[in-house]
């Protein structure tokens, strides 16, 4: 799967909403925004599979083959929305804000205390 996107990135949301986390299977979703960008996929575009909760603005597309998260279109066709992890290269804009806090996982609170490690444990 290959793409590349013209243009900029308008804010980079971590949202923490349940939708998100389960999307992601993790503390929060980490998605870019751009109101004036173009999506051109290079290969793979036919491997496309998109799931729009019903009755809701939340939809996520991914590959057939291997669920990585893709790049979609939304909200009526005006916002391309790419998830930050499915970029090969540098982002190029630091995170606007994290969004939708009061839907934070429990356990998703003062992590700057947690150890960090380079690599695997033990």
């Amino acid at each position: 799967m290959r793409f590349a996107i013209a243009g900029d990135f308008d804010a980079f949301f971590l949202c923490h909403c349940s939708r998100c986390r389960k999307n992601s299977g993790s503390a929060h979703g980490a998605n870019l925004f751009a109101s004036n960008a173009t999506i051109m996929w290079q290969s793979g575009e036919a491997n496309i599979a998109s799931y729009r909760v019903p009755d809701t603005r939340h939809e996520r597309s991914f590959c057939r083959t291997c669920g990585s998260a893709l790049p979609g279109v939304r909200m009526d066709g005006t916002l391309l929305v790419v998830p930050a992890g499915s970029l090969d290269g540098p982002v190029g804009i630091r995170p606007t804000a994290h969004i939708s806090c009061a839907s934070r996982a429990e356990w998703d609170v003062d992590l700057a205390d947690i150890p960090h490690m380079d690599g695997l444990p033990g």
